[in-house]
C-alpha cells in the first residue's frame, strides 16, 4: 500500500510568521550543515535513543548526500522531508520529516527539529506541523516520537 494515494497533491509549503517549511533538497545543503553543525548536543537522540545522528564527524557531503536521499525518497512519496527556514530563507532554522509507521495504529511518523539558535521555535514548529498534518495531509493518525508518544512506549512491541 502507498505511503499517500496516488491522486494526492503533496503540499509544498506551510507558512508561519517566524518560518516556512518547504521541501528539503540538495540545494539547500550549506544551510541545513551549519544548522546541524551548530546544533549537535540539541538534536542528539531526535530519531531516537541509539541513533547517531548528527554525528561530530559528519562532513558536508555526508551532509549533501542525506538530502540526496530525502529529496528522492519525497520525488518517490516514500517519505517527506521539509526545511524550516527563516522567512526571508536566509537561514535554516531547522527540518520536519514525515514517514510511514511500522506500528500499528499509526497510518505516518513526524519528526521535527529545530536549531540551537532557533530553540524558542520549538513548540511553534511542532504545533504548526502537527495541524497542518491534521488538516493537508491523508493520515488518521500521525505519531510524534519522543513527544507525544515516550521512546520507551514506541519501542514498546
Amino acid at each position: 500500500m502507498p505511503f499517500v494515494p496516488s491522486d494526492f497533491e503533496i503540499p509544498r509549503r506551510l507558512e508561519h510568521a517566524e518560518f516556512r517549511l518547504r521541501p528539503l533538497t540538495i540545494h539547500d545543503v550549506v544551510k541545513d550543515y551549519a544548522a546541524v553543525m551548530t546544533s549537535l548536543d540539541r538534536l542528539a537522540g531526535v530519531f531516537g535513543p541509539g541513533n547517531d545522528w548528527p554525528r561530530a564527524d559528519m562532513t558536508l557531503e555526508e551532509d549533501l548526500v542525506d538530502l540526496g536521499w530525502h529529496q528522492g525518497e519525497f520525488e518517490r512519496r516514500t517519505s517527506f522531508a521539509f526545511t524550516m527556514m527563516s522567512p526571508d530563507e536566509s537561514q535554516c532554522l531547522g527540518c520536519a520529516y514525515i514517514y510511514p509507521a511500522s506500528r500499528p495504529g499509526y497510518d505516518a511518523k513526524a519528526y521535527c527539529w529545530v536549531r540551537a539558535s532557533a530553540a524558542h521555535l520549538d513548540a511553534p514548529l511542532y504545533e504548526a506541523f502537527r495541524a497542518w498534518l491534521a488538516s493537508d495531509w491523508p493520515f488518521e493518525r500521525t505519531a510524534f516520537p519522543g513527544r507525544d508518544v515516550s521512546w520507551a512506549d514506541w519501542g514498546a512491541t
